[in-house]
């Protein structure tokens, strides 16, 4: 059986940063810390199908930082996907809530690269589930 519990834990990590950032409001040194977590080469393809790459990706957190009060992540359905010699493949689904009852559910894959030890999120697809 193929371990993806490094990378299963980067994806947990990763979403408890973005859910403080985006209903609390922080000093930017933290997003600077959930920044560091993304590789330069970043590309995103968003639920309503935009590309966003690092530099997108950056904005929007910078805008959106502490505006979603009681915004809650919650992940479930973590798969591995595949492994490769520079990272791996995995998928899992997000459902988020805010304190307005806003609702989305959606299912993700990500690349992950491994560099000099170091996870970083190389690419991200989300699609909206309509279950």
């Amino acid at each position: 059986m193929t371990d993806y519990t490094e990378y299963f834990d980067e994806v947990i990590q990763a979403h408890v940063l973005i859910e403080k950032w985006l209903a609390e409001e922080q000093d930017a040194s933290e997003l600077e810390q959930l920044l560091m977590r993304f590789s330069p080469q970043f590309s995103m393809v968003s639920p309503l199908g935009r590309v966003l790459d690092f530099a997108a990706l950056n904005e929007l957190f910078m805008l959106a930082g502490g505006k979603k009060l009681g915004f809650r992540i919650e992940l479930s359905e973590l798969r591995g996907l595949a492994l490769h010699d520079g990272g791996a493949t995995v998928s899992y689904r997000e459902q988020q809530t805010d304190a307005t009852g806003l609702h989305s559910d959606r299912r993700s894959a990500v690349v992950f690269e491994k560099v000099e030890g170091k996870l970083l999120w190389r690419h991200l697809h989300e699609t909206f589930c309509k279950e």
